[in-house]
């Protein structure tokens, strides 16, 4: 919401604004065959998502950093009939995907469903006493939106959403038409309509997907990063763009620390150390990439306010602690022996053993 005679900024650019001169460009230099209603090709949707260089120059950032083939399955589903279902653990980018898939694919990744409200329109009441129901006075809601305009929808965390309301879906998915029974009327799709879900599959038991419901999806599923020097790549990415919007300094001698933090995630995470020559307890958390960008960024903020700028072992050392220790009991137990039997034995981890430490007396 804009409030007149004041300026605003977004805190988080949608995908579409953020990177509009990346789609722009592409747009220009896509010459080949697009589906019905879509802002780009195929081949172009992926190369915004995984990056590239077209032939003018123009460097297209990397959106997703993992398997090209899984953005070619997820491209090419939305170019079907079918709808997408991206399942993973926790921090694996299904929403950073959905979002600028939808952003590539229809220009707009805004038509977002929130839990209950996927078939629900509203009213304006005001015509709706003045005239009585009619179209006029339904508010549409993003789903019934996005059949209507042939758009891409988006609906988040899929398994938490009630089972009642999931089986809406399933006249959407597969008629593809939406009743309005208050009316007597239907939403029909039309070409472009597709709808891209996301899905915890650590959340299997909050509301599990009907074996219906999961025909009318393709199921895409998002792995963990598979090197370090991937999710390195990732964290420093998001930690810098997240460092921008907020207006954060950059950090100096920051990739030694992100490095670091990747390394205790990773480890515990995999109940191995890196070398493989001892084995770890793991803690109840995820340990996810998206708590790794999460712990390095606040970790940058006290650096910049309360340091030298500089980011260090003390500015992550209370991040990780919280990110690790979920359950007080048990989880203090696991991390405790990571750090006297991995970390303090570490050639050139001393100052983040002490750090550690210190947070965890």
């Amino acid at each position: 919401m804009t409030v007149p005679g004041i300026e605003t900024e977004a805190l988080r650019p949608h995908a579409e604004d953020a990177f509009a001169d990346e789609l722009k460009a592409l747009a220009a230099a896509d010459d080949r065959p697009r589906p019905a209603r879509w802002k780009l090709s195929p081949w172009a949707v992926a190369t915004y998502l995984l990056g590239g260089t077209l032939p003018d120059g123009t460097v297209i950032t990397p959106k997703y950093v993992g398997p090209r083939r899984v953005v070619e399955v997820a491209v090419t589903t939305l170019a079907t009939d079918r709808a997408l279902l991206l399942l993973g653990v926790p921090g694996t980018a299904k929403t950073w995907v959905s979002e600028h898939l939808a952003a590539a694919v229809s220009g707009d990744s805004t038509l977002l469903v929130q839990l209950s409200l996927i078939h629900r329109q509203g009213w304006d009441y005001a015509r709706l006493l003045a005239h009585g129901p009619g179209r006029e006075a339904l508010v549409p809601s993003p789903v019934m939106r996005a059949m209507a305009q042939g758009m891409t929808a988006r609906v988040e965390e899929l398994t938490r959403i009630p089972a009642d309301v999931q089986d809406t879906l399933i006249t959407v998915l597969s008629e593809k038409t939406l009743p309005i029974p208050e009316l007597g009327q239907e939403v029909q799709a039309v070409r472009g309509f597709n709808l891209i879900a996301t899905a915890n599959d650590r959340d299997r038991g909050v509301n599990e997907l009907s074996s219906a419901l999961r025909r009318r999806f393709n199921t895409v599923v998002l792995p963990l990063p598979a090197t370090a020097e991937d999710e390195v790549d990732i964290v420093a990415r998001r930690v810098d763009q997240l460092g921008r919007s907020l207006d954060l300094p950059v950090a100096q001698d920051g990739d030694s620390e992100i490095r670091r933090v990747v390394t205790v995630f990773r480890e515990l995470r995999d109940g191995v150390t890196a070398d493989g020559r001892t084995k770890l307890k793991s803690p109840s958390g995820t340990l996810s990439t998206a708590e790794a960008i999460s712990v390095v960024t606040g970790g940058l903020a006290l650096a910049a306010h309360f340091g030298d700028g500089v980011l260090r072992a003390g500015d992550v050392a209370a991040g990780i602690l919280g990110a690790v220790v979920r359950d007080p009991a048990a989880d203090r137990v696991v991390w405790q022996e990571y750090l006297e039997t991995v970390v303090r034995e570490r050639d050139g981890w001393k100052d983040f053993y002490r750090a550690c430490r210190e947070v965890s007396a």
